[in-house]
């Protein structure tokens, strides 16, 4: 439980101490300043802080969707803001957040989904979502599984290469960093072979869409129906598995019917649904090599455990 506590994002707060009722009202009790404020922080009652430097952290983009309308098919295509790549390129580093109101809270969930370590700067109105998103988070058992990845990639640190795990993150393609081809994983990809040209890099999508063709969508560890603005992640080990499920388009635009399959068989589960009560797995099957289940209504963010 210890180790799952460190992983929780922190509140950033540049405020004077005379702001202390503001963050003790929406629930805030830990916070980090820069560290001139720390000595007045430190005589607040009700609120610990910690002296922290956003100079040292990597700046984040707000986790959000932007509608926009796809040229080539006259539709709207959703294209997701997320971080989890920048998670998996630079596990070691710090970073932060710069978000306002209810972004807050899908910040925290999704730094929380990576085991990252982020800080969180916000306005007032982010404070409560915020507070209400790290309570959730700590009823959330259990100590952090490894991450399953059906993928290694190859990453040599471009831009263009940095583009391509963004979309692998964006379209549910599991991967992890190696440094050579990895015969344990069911894809290896690297620029610039005969199967992923440096031209097809250009367009990065095209490079994804490869790596999808190559997995082929029977042998994903994961797959979800019903939704193009829900990101997932998937940790597991010895029979347990936990799967992460977080709506980029918040609670504005919560989602509703989303089917998932995960491979392997997982008779018993548990669900933590923030920004909702009463809520169940509904069509739980467990099939010879796979369990599916839908989940009624996401919000902002969901955790399911499987077991055996």
């Amino acid at each position: 439980m210890l180790l799952l506590l460190a992983a929780l994002p922190a509140l950033f707060w540049d405020g004077a101490a005379d702001t202390a009722p503001a963050l003790r009202e929406a629930g805030i009790k830990q916070i980090l300043v820069p560290a001139a404020r720390l000595a007045s922080w430190k005589s607040v009652d009700g609120v610990a802080a910690e002296a922290a430097d956003l100079q040292r952290a990597v700046k984040l983009l707000a986790p959000t969707v932007n509608y926009r309308m796809n040229v080539a098919s006259a539709t709207n295509a959703p294209w997701i803001v997320a971080n989890g790549w920048k998670f998996i390129r630079r596990p070691r580093d710090r970073f932060y957040y710069d978000v306002t109101g209810k972004q807050a809270a899908l910040a925290a969930a999704e730094a929380f989904c990576y085991g990252a370590n982020a800080m969180i700067r916000t306005d007032a109105a982010g404070l409560k979502p915020l507070a209400e998103m790290l309570e959730f988070l700590r009823t959330i058992a259990g100590e952090p599984l490894p991450p399953v990845a059906d993928i290694g990639y190859i990453d040599d640190g471009s831009p263009a290469s940095g583009e391509v795990m963004n979309l692998l993150v964006r379209d549910n393609l599991l991967f992890q960093l190696v440094a050579s081809p990895d015969r344990r994983l069911k894809v290896n990809v690297k620029l610039g072979t005969r199967e992923y040209p440096l031209e097809d890099a250009k367009n990065p999508g095209t490079v994804a869409h490869a790596v999808r063709f190559h997995l082929t969508d029977e042998k994903r560890s994961v797959r979800i129906y019903g939704s193009q603005v829900v990101v997932v992640r998937l940790t597991a080990a010895e029979g347990h598995a936990r799967l992460h499920l977080l709506n980029y388009a918040g609670e504005a635009r919560k989602v509703d019917g989303i089917r998932v399959r995960v491979l392997g068989q997982f008779p018993k589960h548990q669900l933590w649904l923030a920004d909702g009560t009463g809520v169940e797995l509904l069509d739980y099957s467990v099939e010879s090599d796979a369990t599916e289940f839908t989940l009624p209504e996401l919000k902002t963010y969901a955790v399911v455990d499987l077991s055996r």
